[in-house]
């Protein structure tokens, strides 16, 4: 008589659907079932993944969860909660190293997509900039505020010293709303001219002020909103 615990083989066949047919062939809280099998041995993962999608309204909500709501979860511990972590900061290299290789103004998708890893899963309004060099290649960013759920106070100069300490030719201004809808304020419209006329007087050109939301991005560019 068989008498090994269910989920044994269980786990056996996700890991083959997953070799055979990757993500498409995994529902996702099977992914997130089968990324916890391997910190979480010899227990049935199932209930603690679909737990997780619920509380936390899906998968990006998983993994921009910080450490301690993900410890706070009944059946993942702390080697758990590291792993989810991991694998969220392991794809923003990714897709920062993706985009610091190209021109950026031939690749907006390649920023858009590293910038909404980095800041559009934040419970509060954060303010990144993008460094480029002359090739508009991705030389540095870095967040230099954060604030509020609804607002964070940016000074132009301290945007102006990032830049010129880094000998950046030109910026990309990214900030998030953590309501989810990207469309701009006045006070983000204000907020872009300042910094635009700041950053003329020390020849650094402006490209692009992108805003990131779980329900999408705005740019600036795009929109013909950098010269008004």
């Amino acid at each position: 008589m068989d008498d090994k615990p269910h989920y044994i083989e269980h786990r056996k066949r996700l890991r083959e659907r997953f070799i055979r047919a990757g993500p498409d062939g995994l529902q996702d809280y099977e992914l997130l079932e089968l990324l916890l099998t391997y910190a979480i041995p010899r227990v049935d993962v199932k209930p603690v993944a679909k737990s997780l999608l619920k509380r936390h309204g899906g998968l990006a909500g998983v993994l921009d969860a910080p450490q301690n709501e993900l410890e706070s979860e009944p059946g993942l511990g702390t080697a758990s909660a590291v792993l989810i972590r991991l694998i969220k900061e392991m794809c923003s290299a990714y897709l920062k190293e993706g985009a610091s290789q190209r021109d950026v103004l031939s690749s907006p998708e390649a920023v858009v997509n590293f910038a909404r890893a980095q800041i559009a899963g934040l419970p509060h309004e954060a303010f990144m900039v993008i460094f480029l060099n002359t090739k508009n290649e991705m030389i540095d960013s870095e967040i230099v505020q954060e604030g509020t759920v609804d607002r964070a106070t940016v000074y132009p100069r301290r945007v102006i010293e990032a830049a010129l300490s880094r000998h950046a030719s030109s910026l990309i201004l990214v900030h998030n709303h953590p309501s989810g809808h990207p469309d701009p304020s006045a006070e983000d419209k204000v907020l872009t001219r300042t910094i635009l006329e700041a950053a003329r007087t020390m020849d650094i050109r402006v490209l692009d002020h992108i805003i990131v939301g779980r329900r999408g991005h705005f740019s600036f560019a795009e929109n013909r909103l950098m010269g008004s």
